[in-house]
């Protein structure tokens, strides 16, 4: 294939991969979800005060919901929503434009470990269309942020032949990685083994420079974990404790076996190829997270690395195993999001698997090799054109619920009232309303921490913020109304039958999101 060929289907690539992650994104999914909304609301208080919502200064992890969040995506989000303002497409944008970094490594990585052009394309088509990554790299996830400097890193690293140096630059997207998204903290102690032993095999070869990369690296690398040991050292972030396996009262053989049906699950076929995450945020229902046209060719190309036996070529083998560790070590598993960096590698080794196909009915002499290629990418362009077409026509009503829809409709529908009322009362039944009220009020960050009032209960979990201004966020209870007239808006579950509702909130799906009232008490 000539470079004018390439150049023209990996542009169509680039471009397909765009238009199906800007079409309609600041539509579908409906809204953001409460983790875009303190990322979006974070960010909108650092490019107005360079404070987080706390006061914070310019910090390196931004106090949430009972865990921290990592700058990387928040401060690319600062300069998103300095330049388009407070909204889903300011929010989300940054995905997509890390996830569009993500395809191009993809490439060039595949190309760098076979340098083969037909494997690089097709890898890059393989992640663009791949259903583990698509609703990620569309919406407000930090772990596209991770991925793009994991998968730099480890080009770069690649790279070292070249020059030696590349190391360096290689350590520091490791960095930048590991303050983008939780898994790639996690990643680094087993990546890099696999990544040295590279060095090694060619260690007769000279590389001047390659003492002092190693140096400089290393101390990149330490330099830039040590804020993260002492962050954790001094109990501020509790979040593993939270999602992991860790148990003090539980014995190491029962940690060791909760590890291993965790990390097995990954290969379970309803994960892998019908059902796929069962969280809607991740994953559309039946859907798996890879085409049953794919499996075979993954399998496929596991096989031809192995028999290939080149050191280089196993590693990215190693690489796809270590990818479900951070997913693995946490209660929630298989776990898409958390195992992110499987989608990338597995797009590269079915790619590789295909190739390899390819080449056992060429030198069978088979007449279906002069059109394998052309039948292989009809499969899988009508696999994503359902999976596409699906996700505009119907994702919205099946996960609105998920992306706690009900919240926007209340902010965007009902904002302009709330100066005719003494209170404005909100369930928090769907977890933290208050985030979405700064989100879609964008509220002033200034005047939001002189007003705001934070639970001090275990009511934190739903509603770290008690109130602001005229709101409050809490269970919906007659009894307990506020002195006033009150605007109220009570989930399903806090329906009053004391009070005649005002109207009803509808998700896309015509179930009912809220109940509002009117009352005066």
């Amino acid at each position: 294939m000539n470079k004018t060929w390439t150049k023209i289907l990996l542009l169509a690539i680039i471009f397909l991969f765009l238009f199906t992650r800007l079409y309609k994104i600041a539509e579908i999914p409906s809204s953001v979800y409460w983790d875009e909304a303190s990322i979006g609301y974070n960010a909108y208080s650092i490019a107005e005060t360079s404070k987080d919502e706390w006061g914070e200064f310019l910090p390196l992890h931004f106090r949430a919901f009972g865990e921290f969040k990592l700058p990387v995506y928040i401060y690319t989000t600062a300069v998103s929503v300095k330049l388009f303002g407070l909204n889903e497409f300011a929010v989300r944008l940054p995905s997509v434009i890390f996830s569009l970094g993500v395809v191009i490594l993809t490439y060039f990585l595949a190309k760098r470990l076979f340098d083969n052009i037909a494997v690089a394309l097709l890898s890059s088509f393989f992640i663009t269309i791949s259903p583990w990554f698509f609703i990620f790299s569309r919406t407000g996830y930090e772990a596209t942020a991770g991925l793009f400097f994991l998968l730099l890193g480890i080009f770069f690293w690649l790279k070292f032949q070249k020059s030696p140096f590349f190391i360096i630059f290689a350590c520091l997207s490791f960095v930048f990685s590991a303050y983008s998204y939780n898994s790639f903290r996690v990643l680094p102690p087993f990546l890099l083994p696999g990544l040295f032993l590279l060095l090694f095999i060619h260690r007769n070869k000279p590389r001047k420079g390659l003492i002092v990369s190693l140096i400089l690296g290393t101390s990149i690398l330490i330099f830039g974990f040590i804020p993260i040991i002492e962050f954790f050292s001094k109990g501020e972030s509790n979040r593993l404790n939270v999602i992991g396996i860790f148990d003090s009262q539980k014995k190491n053989i029962q940690i060791l076996h909760t590890f291993a049906y965790n990390y097995m699950a990954h290969f379970n076929p309803k994960f892998l190829l019908t059902s796929g995450d069962v969280n809607l945020r991740s994953q559309q229902s039946n859907f798996g997270e890879i085409y049953l046209v794919e499996f075979p060719f993954l399998l496929m190309g596991l096989y031809s690395l192995y028999k290939l036996k080149k050191i280089q070529n196993l590693v990215l083998v190693y690489l796809f195993f270590v990818s479900f560790i951070p997913s693995a070590i946490t209660r929630e598993s298989p776990h898409a999001l958390r195992s992110v960096l499987a989608a990338p590698l597995i797009s590269i080794i079915s790619s590789f698997g295909i190739y390899s196909f390819y080449q056992i009915l060429v030198k069978a002499k088979s007449k279906v090799a002069n059109n394998f290629f052309k039948i292989i990418i009809l499969f899988f362009v009508l696999s994503f054109g359902w999976y596409f077409f699906k996700f505009l026509s119907g994702y919205n009503r099946e996960a609105a619920e998920h992306w706690q829809y009900g919240y926007k409709r209340i902010f965007l529908d009902y904002a302009k009232e709330f100066n005719n009322f003494d209170n404005i009362v909100i369930s928090d039944r769907y977890d933290q309303p208050y985030i979405f009220a700064l989100f879609y009020l964008k509220y002033d960050p200034e005047r939001f921490r002189k007003e705001v009032k934070y639970n001090q209960s275990i009511r934190k979990a739903t509603s770290l913020v008690k109130g602001f201004n005229k709101l409050s966020f809490t269970n919906i209870d007659y009894y307990n109304l506020p002195k006033g007239k009150s605007l109220i808006f009570a989930h399903p579950t806090d329906k009053m039958d004391e009070i005649k509702s005002r109207e009803v909130i509808l998700n896309p799906d015509k179930s009912i999101a809220v109940y509002v009232y009117e009352y005066t008490k």
